[in-house]
């Protein structure tokens, strides 16, 4: 067996000077490395790179103007870019307490149109002051008062009539007449009609906070309630005569009045999913139901419906007064019918551009 060698001295104290050589090189960089942080730390932080400072935001100053006289309202300043018309209109009327935001109209120039609550501020700015013109556009009504005040009147006029006041019909004649069907069943469409009216109002219609004047709320009114006073009298009037058909009329023209009540409220409905969906905006397509599938044929489906109830109604009780307030229903609601037509062309033209406004296959 052969037995391992000692290393010779002068070799053994190479080795270890040459291993010793590499651990002070070692522990020399660590120990430099340590010295060099706590210079770093005893001196303070590393400088950072400067930052940019933010440019200074530019405030507007808005100069509201008498659009009649053209003399200075008030000067609305410290109006930041991001600020809307809306917020323009808060701090006006914070300046002129007697003006309310909704009763405030701003134009851009004298005989342009109203600015809209939504419009940026900075997008109507060319330089740092800008000027409009200040309309005082009278009391105004939400659109969810106007509706429940010009519908609510007819329920309750009707209902007055109904039940034939002393101080309306003459006693003696109200109980010596019998009642024909037909008016009972007059009462329970009209209340109907409007009784939806009311609860869409409240429940399935969506008001984006806008107003309108309260002079167009009187004139509403006016229209409604003093139509309804007239039909209400001749058809609860104890010598009212019934149809010339008989049965058959009312039967025919209560079940399309039916009908066109029922489209009329899944029509609503479908619009006011539609336009609260949250997808892009698209012309409301006909669902499963078959009341929407008159979209095919027309753009305006509910104001088809609401003339089509006010037809069959004038059908069914056979007066005067029920005919002219259908025919002038179907006047106002060809004009509505038209100019909603006319936006929806514009928005969705390859799907609008082949239907009616209101009556189908009139183009």
């Amino acid at each position: 067996m052969h037995r391992r060698q000692k290393p010779s001295a002068p070799e053994h104290k190479r080795d270890l000077a040459a291993h010793g050589g590499a651990l002070s090189t070692s522990h020399n960089d660590t120990r430099s490395f340590f010295n060099f942080s706590q210079l770093v730390l005893s001196a303070g932080h590393l400088k950072s790179p400067p930052v940019l400072k933010h440019s200074k935001i530019t405030y507007f100053e808005v100069e509201i103007l008498d659009m009649q006289s053209k003399k200075q309202i008030c000067i609305v300043d410290k109006v930041p870019p991001s600020s809307t018309l809306l917020d323009v209109k808060h701090k006006f009327h914070k300046a002129c307490p007697q003006w309310y935001p909704s009763r405030v109209g701003l134009q851009l120039e004298r005989n342009g149109p109203y600015l809209k609550d939504s419009i940026n501020i900075q997008s109507l700015a060319v330089s740092s002051i800008i000027t409009l013109y200040f309309t005082d556009l009278g009391q105004q009504v939400g659109w969810t008062t106007f509706f429940l005040t010009e519908y609510t009147g007819p329920l309750l006029i009707y209902l007055l009539f109904y039940i034939r006041l002393s101080t309306i019909y003459d006693q003696v004649e109200s109980t010596k007449n019998f009642r024909h069907p037909v008016v009972h069943l007059a009462c329970f469409c009209h209340c109907l009609h409007y009784i939806r009216h009311l609860l869409e109002t409240l429940f399935v219609h969506k008001f984006s906070g806008g107003h309108t004047p309260l002079k167009n709320m009187i004139k509403g009114c006016a229209f409604y309630w003093g139509f309804t006073s007239w039909i209400a009298y001749y058809i609860n009037h104890p010598r009212y005569t019934p149809p010339s058909f008989g049965h058959r009329q009312v039967s025919f023209a209560a079940l399309a009045f039916l009908m066109c009540e029922a489209g009329n409220h899944f029509i609503n409905v479908t619009l006011a999913h539609q336009n609260h969906s949250g997808l892009k905006a698209c012309f409301p397509s006909p669902t499963y139901n078959p009341f929407t599938w008159l979209f095919l044929l027309v753009s305006c489906p509910n104001y088809t419906y609401e003339v089509g109830s006010w037809i069959s109604f004038t059908v069914m009780t056979q007066t005067l007064p029920v005919g002219i307030f259908a025919f002038l229903m179907v006047i106002q609601m060809s004009l509505w019918a038209q100019k909603k037509h006319k936006l929806y062309l514009k928005r969705f033209y390859p799907e609008v551009r082949r239907k009616a406004a209101m009556i189908p296959i009139i183009f």
